[in-house]
């Protein structure tokens, strides 16, 4: 009777190890997280970033290297991405390209820097406060619709053909923008933050300076990127008037010789530039916001 009744205890007692609704103690399967291609605003994964780019790109490059190759009669026109890499290493390796590359950084560097310590001030106080947004605003917004090309005639008869004059359009080029993208960086700052610092005994301008500032110094850098792009598409104009050096001096050289191969390759150039200065401020944000190193931008 006791053998029976401990048999019986040790068969209750295995039961209750089992978890319950399971035949078995087997591990469950894993399922793979899928990647979600077209699921509205979600974050592909890296990997799948990379893959896209990639394939994009091999598209493109095979389209381009197809077609001129299948029709010969639109080679001097379009040649291949073969001859435009043959013509970079000549421009590098023969006439001194990086030279001219170097007066072009030069020039979209101290003008970008010109029209950044420019727009900064007068962007934070026209979002901060609405008697300065209503005095420059209405200067501000119709400027933004005059092309800075049609500047070029002016600014030839006031700073010549030199330098000052190609700085100064592509100063005008972005400065309008500037201050309006900043204007209204400054103004998503929480109004809870400026009152709760107010509350506390914050002067004007103490709030300004170590609120709304730091508050919009991540909108402000986004900006900052995406406006330099802008800069970039201005070069080939500001350079193309009496210009003897820089990277538009080269495409009009090349140009009345009809060296299209000349041409994409400086295209090219600027847009790996152009696209080397993007990810240096990526970088820079990455680094000064580590709070927002979450969001994919």
């Amino acid at each position: 009777m006791s053998t029976a009744l401990k048999e019986s205890n040790e068969t209750i007692a295995g039961a209750s190890d089992t978890p319950a609704g399971s035949a078995d103690s087997s591990p469950r399967p894993k399922f793979k997280k899928k990647i979600p291609w077209f699921i509205f605003q979600a974050n592909l994964p890296l990997g799948a970033k990379i893959a896209l780019a990639v394939v994009a790109w091999a598209i493109l490059l095979g389209a381009w290297q197809l077609i001129p190759t299948l029709n010969p009669d639109i080679q001097m026109l379009l040649p291949t991405p073969t001859k435009v890499l043959g013509a970079l290493y000549v421009l590098f390796d023969e006439k001194d390209f990086i030279a001219d590359i170097g007066q072009s950084l030069t020039r979209i560097g101290i003008s970008f820097a010109i029209a950044v310590a420019t727009a900064l001030p007068i962007a934070l106080l026209m979002g901060a406060f609405p008697a300065v947004e209503g005095f420059f605003n209405p200067i501000v917004s119709p400027f933004r619709y005059l092309p800075a090309p049609s500047f070029i005639p002016f600014l030839l008869a006031w700073l010549g053909t030199g330098d000052e004059q190609k700085i100064a359009l592509l100063f005008l080029g972005v400065i309008w923008f500037l201050i309006s993208l900043l204007a209204d960086d400054t103004k998503r700052v929480p109004i809870d933050l400026i009152n709760c610092a107010q509350t506390l005994g914050a002067t004007r301008p103490k709030a300004l300076l170590n609120v709304i500032l730091p508050s919009a110094l991540p909108y402000f850098l986004d900006t900052i990127r995406q406006m330099l792009a802008v800069s970039w598409t201005y070069l080939v104009i500001a350079e193309i008037v009496a210009a003897t050096d820089g990277i538009g001096a080269v495409m009009m050289r090349a140009k009345r010789f009809v060296k299209m191969d000349d041409i994409l390759a400086c295209i090219l150039i600027i847009g790996l530039l152009g696209f080397a200065s993007d990810i240096l401020l990526r970088g820079l944000r990455w680094l000064a916001f580590p709070y927002l190193r979450h969001q994919s931008r």
